[in-house]
């Protein structure tokens, strides 16, 4: 095999690879999980835990703040780890989910 072709078969290869693979979101500290108090953590806490949520939005009337990393990949298992805070209209956490695949 020539050089040439070589580095075409290298190049189709590593284009595989790195096709078959998708990041979504940003790392956050997940050690905190537990110290999120229903109705007493406020939304200042919440950010000096995890920092600047990934996604924010509003489900049911209430401010939502999402953290989560997905990786995805076409060669093995989904690596997934999210946390959806929810908020009373007074700042408080009114409910929360943690998940993850690991």
């Amino acid at each position: 095999m020539s050089l040439k072709n070589s580095l075409s078969v290298l190049m189709l290869a590593s284009v595989l690879v790195f096709a078959g693979c998708a990041t979504v979101g940003k790392d956050f500290a997940t050690h905190n999980v537990d110290q999120i108090k229903v109705d007493k953590t406020t939304r200042a806490d919440v950010q000096e835990m995890f920092g600047e949520p990934w996604r924010t939005g509003v489900e049911d009337g209430k401010r939502t703040w999402t953290y989560g990393k997905y990786r995805w990949s076409a060669f093995g298992d989904a690596e997934t780890t999210d946390l959806v805070v929810r908020f009373n209209p007074d700042g408080t956490v009114s409910s929360y989910v943690y998940n993850t695949t690991q």
